[in-house]
């Protein structure tokens, strides 16, 4: 983990796990604007903050009520 003025970011492979997916997967999310990357110094390394990977992993496991199978509540 990184501190950058007090916030704290992540580097690919924390961001990654805390996630629960490929480095691949972390991309996709970055491509399609799900998550956004933060670059850091000179380099190509790009860091995750902390709180925005944290909100994700919120989204993601929060669960949402199971639907019956259509035939158990359609009626001819």
């Amino acid at each position: 983990m990184v501190v950058l003025d007090g916030e704290e970011y992540l580097t690919v492979e924390e961001a990654a796990a805390l996630l629960g997916v490929k480095r691949e997967t972390l991309y996709a999310y970055v491509s399609r604007g799900i998550l956004k990357s933060y670059k850091q110094g000179m380099k190509r390394q790009r860091l995750y903050r902390r709180a925005e990977v944290e909100a994700l992993v919120r989204l993601e496991r929060r669960s949402f009520p199971d639907i019956p199978p259509a035939e158990n509540w359609i009626r001819d």
